[in-house]
């Protein structure tokens, strides 16, 4: 299934609603067909860069500089994840195929 995106308009629109307190947060939510968890967090991020509004060009740009910076360390980061998982399930179907039973590392274990 997929996720439905909404535009930044749209968020600020319904976490200024939710903050006018005009309607119910739960009535709001169900107006709009949204999960209530979804809509929380998009309030809890409105708050913590309301600051952002009224601050310079340059600390806008300091911001995203550090956002692109996290994006870009986290990407980073996978790379190597992803390249172990597929060398991982290459060698569990190399045992599958060849009838063996995969090794299991002790301390790695969830079972054990």
């Amino acid at each position: 299934m997929l996720r439905k995106k909404y535009t930044a308009k749209f968020k600020t629109k319904i976490v200024l609603s939710i903050l006018q307190g005009d309607k119910e947060f739960n009535v709001i939510c169900s107006e709009n067909s949204l999960h209530p968890n979804m809509v929380r967090k998009w309030k809890q991020d409105f708050l913590q860069n309301a600051h952002l509004a009224f601050s310079t060009d340059s600390e806008r740009k300091a911001v995203q500089r550090k956002d692109n910076d996290l994006k870009k360390k986290n990407n980073q980061m996978l790379k190597p994840i992803s390249q172990l998982t597929l060398e991982r399930n290459f060698l569990q179907d190399c045992f599958c195929q060849a009838g063996e039973t995969v090794p299991r590392i002790p301390e790695y274990d969830s079972k054990g």
